[in-house]
């Protein structure tokens, strides 16, 4: 989507909502980009992306704000992630559930990779295997949409469904580049 608004020189929310007929998914970009500040001015070297999608009846959507400095390292700055799952029984359980998915989201968007060589797995333990670490935690920021209209709905790692795009996209905001592969910085650079 973000491509395609980018051909016709359209904002990228703006193109969603434009072509967008669900009402739930329009609102929880709506309710993202708000609570981003959506229209705000970047700084240089940055970029803004957005992404959304569904899973098991929940809607979500994720903006999220990076920084490419000279050498080319990427810095996810902030995030924020709205959820639309129906009636919210337990919104801290939630929440909760919605970060662990960010931050895991994270580590497969960035830099998360199995290595093999020789018929082996060459990152088999922990500590050979890169993981979401405190420095790579941007600020994070959950906005819920409690449905009290609607019945409850999956939950569960839904999160995880936007924060991969929306960090492609604002990679694609801040520099030009599209990229196509995940992990999308391994050795924490643009290639």
């Amino acid at each position: 989507m973000t491509d395609l608004a980018r051909l016709i020189k359209m904002d990228q929310l703006e193109f969603r909502l434009k072509n967008l007929e669900d009402p739930r998914f329009k609102a929880v970009l709506e309710a993202a980009a708000k609570a981003f500040g959506w229209n705000v001015s970047k700084p240089s070297g940055h970029g803004f992306g957005i992404a959304g999608g569904f899973e098991k009846g929940g809607h979500i959507a994720t903006c999220a704000e990076v920084a490419v400095n000279e050498d080319k390292e990427v810095r996810i700055v902030r995030v924020t992630q709205a959820f639309e799952c129906g009636a919210i029984v337990n919104p801290h359980h939630l929440e909760n559930q919605i970060l662990g998915a960010i931050i895991q989201g994270i580590g497969g968007a960035l830099f998360e990779k199995i290595e093999f060589g020789a018929g082996k797995i060459l990152n088999s333990s922990l500590s050979a295997y890169r993981v979401p670490r405190f420095s790579d935690m941007p600020e994070i920021e959950v906005v819920l949409l409690d449905r009290k209209d609607l019945p409850s709905a999956g939950a569960g790692e839904a999160g995880i469904v936007g924060i991969a795009p929306a960090v492609r996209n604002a990679i694609l905001d801040a520099t030009g580049t599209g990229l196509t592969t995940l992990p999308m910085t391994p050795n924490g650079t643009l290639s």
